[in-house]
């Protein structure tokens, strides 16, 4: 170029050409080729100096050209078209096709030329086009439209037209892959009068409609969850996916974007905010994930929204607890500026953006966490299949019921079901299931929490991925997660504001950092793995001791409140009201016998007594008694506790030398206190052990006196266990009129005790003396009586015994069937407190139905009942019909009137 002509610098617009097909073209003008050149270039030379085009080389049939501003290359390339479709050429097919590129970007010329990666871009841009075509990137329909005074357009969907000046328009073409860039580029088609507007897409790869990665490890379950989240994106343009860390939200979040391809026309984006260092910079990764080039001078955000306006797409963004205020500047701008995009968001709390729906991912399905469990297990153990048969080639042990219990323990968390497949290629799946009352010290590889809130280690284990909500809570909230960390389940906001005066403030912040879960009721829990990390940050707090004692303290409340309602009266023992309490008194009780208050822990042991031996928890009774019978004497304890704890012993004690010592130690504690009912339930227990198997008689005699001195006592009441006793051995020896006489004046007796009356002890008794009787009317009537109150008042073992009685009321009558289902039901409440005396009678009555049925049909019977489930079989037992409809009695029709 002559050294007079100065090039423009700054920003830019490089204009490319060239003629489609040009060796085509030679080949087929031979010699006349050059005269078709020489017009075409001088067609064009006109043009660049009319607009003040600076050509700045010419090689062949292809220009290069820049200029000073954009509008002008639009006017050159549009003036260019125009004077070549005018032109006179020597026939149509003689006419020259000429592609014409342009893009607009910072540029400085040295020694005469340019080293930009600028001109780079817009060569590709020409090369892009077809002949006839020009073509133009985004910055240029930028900078062209910024040269308009008028506001500038917004940009339009892809296919729709742009003016950027008068009688020129873009066509937006979409996003495409240049060669040799990385980056996506915007192309448009410049459309003028005497353009032609029709041409095949753009010579380049499409870009992509999604930056989502391929799946490593198949997807597994979550089919209801997915077609949720999809219905809610359909109806809301911003869903926030919530919930504790390693719940697997991105991955569903993902899988579900991958479902949703085709309803964006734009494509899916996504970005993980953990992987931006630094928040202010999440605009740029957006950019990026995007595709676009970055812009020098222009901010990042401004970049997108342009690119993103009027687009249909779908943002993806991740982990944004990271950054939640940098990911809620970005949304609200993007919700506000870019119309037809909708957000799905990932996090472990709520983003606090208006028109936000919240959606907490729940943990996985027990089957779908067997079968994630399954298949991870295979592959970290090389391939071995679980449960082959012993011909499989890769047989192994069948471990199928003991992964099924690791696979219940672990609170539907992918994230723990990925670390306890690591575990299972060193243990058999039943050491792992032995192992998870502690789930982070059984499957983290580390239990250090000394580390930075680092992203990229999120999920190397448990405790690092708790430890990074933990560390952003405030100090109520940090109390308030390390009281409930004691609690054995989840809470109630009374509870909750027993152990904290904020209960609400802090409970909001736990539910929004997914530490705490929010449950039906509403009632707060946690998870076992956020469990045990609490309790281990309690630990060190040294604030351990004062929690614990806060939660004994709860336990004997909430005792107090059971046995001694506000109305004042009389309470009957019901276990039904026990049970939302039995795990967080046995919590507590462990404590009590750990270092907490020991008299605090004695009266626990009184009120689960029963319950431990109704709903088969002796062995686990007789051990926590144990450990907290071992600080008895250390602490001063007053009599009449002693003696109540140590009959507590002796019911638990499972060996005949271990109930006699217990009794011995409760009749001298009784003794010391100087308590009536306690010292008449010792002696009874301690004499009626000691005889042990003796012959019935001597034991009738230990109860008639244990009744006397009762009676001499003024406790009648406690001498109903001895009456109880003695009208079941009246029983067995065919004494039916003398038990009969003692059970109906029995009745105030039960009536007196709180704790024995909602058993109906009487009336089963009285039904079964009814039974040998052959008086199916009175057994009906009282059996009725007692299987409604023990199922009333939550006496499992004791209902079943009274279903028992029941199926033997229906072989007496004639109903051999419905008798061997209920003994079948009945059979399988297992390991609580049975009445063993009955066994052999109840045992001959089941010989007889299986003469009578046949064995086939018999054991069919029994099989249903054990298979109906318990309650169903109540149901039927108290459903069985009465004898005087049975028989047409006419006894129940005189009384009705």
């Amino acid at each position: 170029m002559p050294g007079a002509i100065e090039l423009p610098s700054g920003q830019v617009t490089f204009m490319f050409t060239d003629i489609e097909g040009s060796t085509r073209l030679a080949r087929m003008l031979g010699d006349r080729y050059g005269e078709v050149l020489g017009a075409h270039r001088a067609v064009v030379r006109r043009v660049l100096c009319q607009y003040g085009g600076v050509e700045l080389f010419t090689e062949g049939d292809s220009f290069f050209v820049a200029f000073r501003d954009a509008r002008s290359a639009f006017a050159a390339c549009v003036a260019a078209q125009r004077g070549l479709a005018a032109h006179d050429w020597p026939s149509q097919q003689a006419r020259p096709l000429v592609r014409m590129g342009l893009h607009t970007g910072w540029a400085v010329p040295v020694a005469g030329e340019y080293a930009s990666a600028e001109v780079h871009r817009a060569a590709r841009v020409a090369a892009a086009a077809h002949g006839g075509q020009v073509l133009c990137s985004r910055a240029s329909m930028r900078a062209a439209t910024e040269q308009v005074p008028a506001p500038r357009p917004a940009p339009a969907e892809a296919g729709a037209t742009t003016e950027v000046m008068s009688g020129v328009g873009l066509i937006d073409l979409g996003p495409h892959l240049l060669r040799g860039f990385d980056d996506v580029e915007q192309l448009f088609q410049v459309v003028a009068e005497g353009l032609d507007r029709h041409f095949p897409s753009p010579r380049t790869r499409r870009a992509p409609r999604h930056n989502l990665p391929a799946d490593v490890t198949s997807f597994i379950g979550r089919r209801p969850e997915s077609a949720e989240l999809r219905s809610l994106i359909a109806d809301h343009r911003l869903v926030t996916v919530s919930g504790p860390g390693g719940s697997g939200k991105s991955r569903l979040a993902l899988a579900v974007a991958r479902r949703l391809l085709s309803a964006y026309a734009h494509g899916v984006w996504t970005v993980d905010v953990a992987d931006v260092r630094d928040p202010p910079g999440l605009p740029t990764a957006m950019m990026d994930a995007l595709g676009l080039r970055r812009e020098p001078g222009r901010p990042a955000l401004d970049t997108v929204i342009e690119q993103c306006a009027g687009q249909r797409m779908l943002v993806v963004l991740e982990t944004c607890e990271a950054a939640p205020f940098a990911v809620a500047r970005l949304v609200r701008r993007l919700l506000a500026d870019c119309s037809q995009m909708d957000v799905l968001t990932t996090g472990r709390q709520p983003l606090g953006v208006p028109g936000e729906v919240l959606w907490r991912i729940p943990p996985l399905a027990p089957a779908d966490a067997f079968a994630l469990l399954s298949e991870r297990t295979v592959a970290a153990r090389g391939g071995r299949v679980i449960g082959a048969h012993r011909g499989h080639p890769r047989y192994v042990a069948d471990e199928l019921p003991d992964l099924a219990r690791v696979a219940s323990r672990l609170d539907g968390s992918p994230l723990a079901i990925e670390l306890a497949a690591g575990r299972l290629r060193l243990l058999s799946a039943a050491q792992l299931a032995g192992r998870l009352d502690d789930p982070l010290a059984a499957l983290d590889p580390s239990r250090s929490a000394d580390v930075t809130l680092d992203a990229s280690r999120r999920h190397d284990s448990l405790t690092r991925n708790i430890d990074w909500s933990y560390r952003t809570l405030s100090t109520a909230a940090t109390w308030m997660l390390h009281s409930l960390a004691v609690f054995a389940g989840p809470v109630d906001l009374e509870v909750a504001e027993w152990c904290h005066d904020g209960a609400v403030t802090a409970l909001s912040e736990l539910a929004d950092k997914s530490l705490v879960d929010v449950l039906a009721g509403p009632r707060y829990g946690m998870s076992a793995q956020v469990r045990s990390y609490a309790t281990g940050r309690l630990a060190a707090s040294g604030q351990e001791v004062a929690a614990r004692d806060h939660h004994l303290a709860w336990a004997v409340r909430s005792l107090d409140r059971l046995a001694n309602p506000s109305d004042g009266h009389s309470q009957t023992l019901a276990l039904t009201e026990f049970a939302p309490h039995v795990d967080e008194w046995e919590q507590a009780l462990r404590w009590s016998a750990e270092g907490g208050d020991v008299r605090s822990g004695l009266r626990l042991v009184q009120a689960l007594d029963v319950w431990w031996r109704e709903n088969g928890g002796t062995r686990r009774g007789r051990g926590l008694l144990a450990r907290l019978h071992r600080r008895l004497g250390h602490v001063e304890v007053a009599p009449d506790d002693l003696a109540a704890v140590h009959l507590v012993r002796a019911g638990l004690a499972d060996d005949r030398e271990e109930r006699y010592a217990a009794l011995v130690e409760a009749e001298a504690a009784a003794r010391e206190a100087k308590d009536p009912d306690l010292l008449i339930r010792a002696i009874a227990g301690r004499r009626l052990t000691g005889i042990g198997g003796g012959a019935s008689s001597e034991a009738e005699q230990v109860c008639h006196g244990v009744i006397a001195r009762a009676g001499r006592a003024g406790v009648p009441e406690a001498a109903l266990p001895a009456v109880l006793l003695l009208a079941e051995s009246l029983w067995r020896r065919g004494a039916l009129d003398e038990a009969a006489d003692l059970l109906g004046g029995a009745r105030l007796l039960e009536t007196a005790r709180p704790e024995d009356r909602g058993r109906r002890a009487v009336d089963w008794m009285l039904g079964m003396v009814a039974l040998r009787r052959g008086d199916l009317v009175a057994a009906h009537d009282h059996l009725v009586v007692a299987l409604r109150s023990r199922l009333r008042h939550g006496f499992r073992g004791a209902a079943a015994d009274a279903v028992a009685a029941v199926a033997a009321r229906c072989a007496l009558g004639d109903d051999p069937v419905t008798a061997a289902v209920l003994f079948g039901g009945a059979e399988t409440v297992t390991g609580v407190r049975r009445v063993a005396s009955f066994g052999s009678y109840w045992a001959e009555l089941r010989v007889r139905l299986r003469a009578t049925l046949g064995d086939a049909a018999f054991d069919a019977a029994c099989a249903d009942g054990a298979e109906t489930g318990f309650d169903r079989i109540v149901a039927m037992a108290l459903a069985v019909e009465h004898p005087d409809l049975e028989r047409g009695f006419v006894r129940l029709a005189q009384t009705v009137r």
